[in-house]
């Protein structure tokens, strides 16, 4: 239970890690992984938008449905992205490259399936823990 009532959290911090990885080392990755520098910095500035947005309802006491609603449609529409880029950039894109949209894709979706099925306990924030003494 913990874990869920903290999965904004989780959302926001691998959206920001994945964007900050991606764009700082995106022509590195471009020929490690085949794909296109544009590809990259379009993925790495999707991500850090969705970190964003994910990240202002991680932080708040009280999420209203439609937010929860509207970060679980983000989620679900960035997998068919990715598979999308995956199968178009497939004869150039390296294994490591395309297992990157790929994984992206189903790491992205089990977010979306998280948080569908645990929308109601993401509606309120988890209780802060007090520094009490022993």
């Amino acid at each position: 239970m913990r874990f869920v009532q903290r999965l904004l959290w989780v959302d926001c911090t691998a959206g920001a890690f994945v964007g900050v990885v991606v764009l700082a080392f995106a022509s590195g990755l471009s020929a490690l992984e085949g794909l296109p520098r544009g590809v990259l910095v379009f993925t790495g500035g999707c991500n850090l938008l969705y970190a964003s947005y994910s990240f202002s309802l991680a932080r708040r006491p009280v999420r209203p449905m439609s937010f929860i609603m509207l970060l679980v449609a983000a989620n679900l529409a960035w997998v068919p992205v990715c598979l999308g880029l995956a199968w178009y950039l497939r004869d150039q894109a390296t294994a490591l490259g395309f297992m990157h949209l790929v994984g992206e894709a189903v790491f992205v979706g089990g977010l979306a399936l998280l948080e569908w099925k645990n929308r109601h306990l993401l509606l309120t924030a988890p209780p802060k823990r007090s520094l009490s003494t022993r």
